[in-house]
C-alpha cells in the first residue's frame, strides 16, 4: 500500500507533508505535489497533515487514476524534502471542483 496525493492538492500545494515524510517520498510539480509509491513506506503520517484533506491511502475506491499520475510524476519532477510557504491563493482553490482539467500542470516545481 501507499499514500496519493489527489485533485485538492492542485493550486493549494500546503507542503505541510513534506515536513513530516520520513522517507522524503514527495515530488513537486508547479502546482501540486506527488508521492513516489515505491519509495512511500505506508506510515500514514502525511495523511493527517494535509490542510486540503489531498492525501488518501490507495485502498480508497477510485484511486487508480491518481496512483498512476503520482507514480508517473513522480519519475520526473524533482524531490521536495522541505517546507515552504503556500500560494497565496491556496485557500481559494481549497475545494473547488475539476481542478485538474482547469489548472493542473505537468510541469516540473520550481526548485528545478
Amino acid at each position: 500500500m501507499t499514500y496519493v496525493v489527489v485533485e485538492n492538492c492542485i493550486k493549494c500545494k500546503y507542503l505541510d507533508c513534506v515536513e513530516v515524510c520520513p522517507v522524503d517520498c514527495f515530488y513537486e510539480g508547479d502546482n501540486m505535489l506527488v508521492i513516489h509509491p515505491d519509495e512511500c513506506i505506508d506510515c500514514g503520517v502525511c495523511e493527517p497533515e494535509c490542510p486540503a484533506e489531498a492525501i488518501k491511502p490507495d485502498t480508497d475506491p477510485d484511486l487508480a487514476v491518481w496512483l498512476k499520475l503520482n507514480a508517473d510524476y513522480a519519475k520526473s519532477w524533482p524531490n521536495i524534502t522541505s517546507k515552504r510557504d503556500a500560494p497565496p491563493d491556496a485557500k481559494e482553490f481549497d475545494g473547488r471542483p475539476n481542478k485538474f482539467a482547469e489548472f493542473f500542470s505537468p510541469e516540473p516545481g520550481p526548485g528545478d
